[in-house]
């Protein structure tokens, strides 16, 4: 492996936010969120300490291994390699954020080197990544970068941007991150209730849960759980299908609830067959009253052309209103070519607040020394 200019040490992680070890953590979710805070001006986008711990934590899913590096006694820069363990074989997600003063000084590349040569010597030879942008620049003008799907954009010049296209990772897609005003937005509501209904007819009956799939329910979520991983938009990236269960089911739904969320789940069952037809998933935090994250929305190819996204969101939207009254903002992310999932979130009230780029490097194999080839 490369020597590195900077001492990278690995981030060891505590057995509870509050144990007497838990300073180098707490020091890296530290660096998280200034850089949260220095790009999105809110902490909307920061995982809380116990959200992380959870997260950052190996499973029977996928392991991960984090690494920092110290400036003067501070942590200026940290980075992780995620990888997979039932699908996506030959993938790893990398990832490298440096504080804004340190950056210019080869951190960041000694960083990302070394994810790549640990990937690489697990022959994990398919390097994905993201970057994070703030709506302030001109989605249609020419100073930008467009992914291969071509929906969406990203500033040409952006730092993160220019930093991914050097290590030699092609944009593969723009995710749009969008906000809704809660308040602002929820009386607009009732129409759109009443048109989907309208679509929906007598086929359909809405039902919700919070934390906990009925276990009558369980198999069925399982089936649209699968269906994430091949129905949503995924550009040029590679994905391997996902395989869900009744066991992978209760595994996320352990993780959420252990990593301190509330989590609302709307769903859609097909009366004549009995089966789930669509379901949407929002999560909240008590260290965030003002926000809610709405994540998975999915309808089943067979159940399209009846509003049940539109139905499980305003569902799931109305719960919020009722159980969390203080909740301000809803955040989510969509594919940018995704043009039905973002029609439907821009009726409910939804507003581009900045984008993501989802990147991708295919790299040659180690070799027997376990380090990897030329980079482009």
């Amino acid at each position: 492996m490369t020597t590195a200019p900077y001492l990278i040490e690995p981030l060891v992680l505590p057995a509870a936010v509050e144990s007497a070890d838990a300073a180098d953590f707490l020091e890296v979710g530290e660096l998280c969120d200034a850089l949260t805070l220095g790009t999105w001006r809110n902490l909307d986008r920061s995982a809380t300490p116990a959200a992380r711990l959870h997260g950052w934590r190996d499973n029977t899913y996928r392991h991960i291994r984090l690494f920092f590096v110290r400036q003067g006694g501070r942590v200026v820069g940290s980075s992780w390699i995620r990888c997979e363990v039932q699908e996506n074989l030959r993938c790893a997600l990398v990832h490298v954020q440096v504080l804004n003063e340190f950056t210019g000084r080869g951190i960041g590349r000694t960083l990302l080197r070394h994810a790549e040569e640990l990937a690489l010597a697990e022959g994990r030879t398919i390097l994905q990544s993201f970057t994070e942008h703030p709506a302030d620049f001109d989605v249609d003008g020419p100073a930008v970068l467009r992914p291969a799907t071509g929906s969406g954009a990203l500033p040409a010049e952006a730092r993160g941007v220019r930093f991914a296209v050097k290590a030699g990772y092609r944009l593969e897609q723009v995710e749009r991150f969008s906000a809704l005003d809660v308040p602002k937005h929820a009386a607009t509501w009732d129409a759109l209730e009443r048109e989907a209904l309208t679509r929906a007819g007598d086929e359909y009956e809405l039902e919700s849960w919070t934390d906990r799939c009925p276990d009558d329910r369980a198999e069925q979520l399982a089936v649209l759980m699968s269906k994430m991983s091949t129905d949503a938009p995924i550009g040029e990236l590679s994905y391997d299908p996902e395989r869900w269960d009744v066991a992978r089911v209760r595994h996320v739904e352990d993780t959420w609830k252990r990593a301190g969320l509330t989590t609302l789940v709307a769903a859609a069952r097909h009366r004549g067959s009995g089966e789930l037809a669509a379901y949407s998933v929002l999560q909240l935090s008590p260290l965030k009253p003002w926000l809610a994250d709405q994540d998975d929305t999915l309808v089943a190819a067979s159940h399209r052309g009846h509003r049940l996204g539109l139905l499980v969101k305003i569902l799931n939207l109305r719960r919020l209103r009722s159980e969390y009254p203080g909740v301000e903002r809803v955040i989510t992310f969509n594919a940018e070519e995704n043009d039905h999932m973002l029609a439907i979130n821009i009726a409910l009230g939804f507003r581009p607040a900045g984008y993501d780029g989802e990147w991708q490097r295919v790299a040659p194999a180690a070799g027997p020394d376990g380090g990897g080839g030329p980079r482009g």
